[in-house]
């Protein structure tokens, strides 16, 4: 089995996110020395202030979208707005996110020679046609539809890491992460496990968008972050794109009828339209994970990984209402001003 190296010096941009905090965390239990740079519009210092005081842990406030000059030895991309409430309420800034941030983040990796992983997405398959999605598959984007700022952006910053790969030799990891859920997942972030579990705490009708048939697969965070440290422990022939998921399929129904159990709530379901593009079907192949990262496989089944997240959520909301407001974006003018 491949050993990552634990000596390094590791940047982690979006680090005091939902990933990235969980990221951070696990590099620092591993030895390293870990730079977590994120603007704060959907991460919080909360997620990460546990860190605060370790003597390996830096937090910087910035933007991916200017240049970053730092001296790293390895780059996890996770920065940019993950669910549609978030990344849809400034488009123009999400496409930017994506696009410009990856070209500055693989300009600072060819400046200081460090490896880059990408953090992609399953959306990049949009409304897919084949079940369950291989890597092999392009997708079925809408290119001009409400969901494509994130959509496409991803898209186009798998291309600028494939072109740095064959243009510059630089080492790159592209991982398309499915469904991810567990603690520190944003209380307003509008994915559907965050949504159903504070509904249900709430005491508040769920809602379930179509008629509940539309699946997901959802992998618990502790999984997928083992998946991609073992994707970037991998030697530099394994540049991806590698499907990193669960291939366990829940329809949102069952989803539902979990989350109502595990919470002993009351809520009754609400059925609204399904919103526009959005896949009705999502199962991630993990051939190629199997094959690469060690046989590598989630371990956490789904009802122990909601319950785990349901307790996060009832302590959070018991203890702070403020958790419920919606993250404002850092101004750009101020950003760019930051070291």
């Amino acid at each position: 089995m491949r050993q990552y190296n634990p000596s390094k010096r590791v940047l982690v941009t979006g680090g005091a996110g939902f990933l990235g905090s969980h990221l951070c965390e696990r590099l620092l239990n591993e030895g390293h020395d870990v730079l977590c740079v994120d603007n704060f519009f959907t991460g919080t210092r909360h997620n990460v202030e546990h860190l605060l005081a370790h003597p390996r842990f830096e937090l910087m406030r910035h933007d991916v979208t200017f240049p970053l000059y730092v001296e790293v030895d390895e780059i996890f991309n996770l920065a940019c707005p993950a669910s549609p409430i978030h990344y849809q309420h400034d488009p123009v800034q999400t496409t930017k996110t994506s696009v410009h941030g990856a070209i500055n983040m693989l300009g600072l990796a060819k400046r200081v020679r460090a490896k880059i992983l990408q953090a992609s997405t399953s959306e990049v398959y949009g409304d897919p046609e084949i079940h369950p999605q291989v890597e092999q598959y392009w997708g079925r984007v809408n290119p001009i539809g409400l969901r494509s700022c994130y959509d496409e952006g991803k898209r186009c910053a798998e291309t600028l890491f494939f072109d740095y790969h064959r243009q510059h030799k630089l080492r790159i990891k592209v991982a398309r992460i499915f469904n991810t859920y567990g603690p520190r997942m944003h209380v307003n972030d509008g994915r559907v496990v965050s949504n159903f579990i504070v509904q249900a705490l709430r005491g508040q009708d769920i809602t379930i968008y179509g008629d509940g048939s539309q699946t997901r697969s959802f992998c618990y965070v502790d999984d997928l972050i083992e998946a991609m440290l073992r994707l970037m422990g991998t030697g530099d022939d394994v540049t991806g794109p590698i499907n990193i998921g669960n291939p366990g399929e829940f329809s949102m129904l069952e989803l539902a009828r979990k989350v109502i159990e595990l919470t002993g709530s009351r809520s009754k379901l609400v059925f609204m339209p399904l919103p526009a593009d959005d896949p009705k079907q999502r199962r991630p192949d993990i051939s190629l994970a199997r094959e690469h990262l060690d046989g590598w496989q989630p371990k956490t089944q789904l009802d122990q990984g909601l319950a785990n997240t349901v307790a996060y959520f009832d302590a959070l909301l018991s203890r702070d209402a403020t958790v419920l407001e919606f993250p404002r974006p850092v101004a750009a003018a101020h950003v760019a001003s930051l070291p």
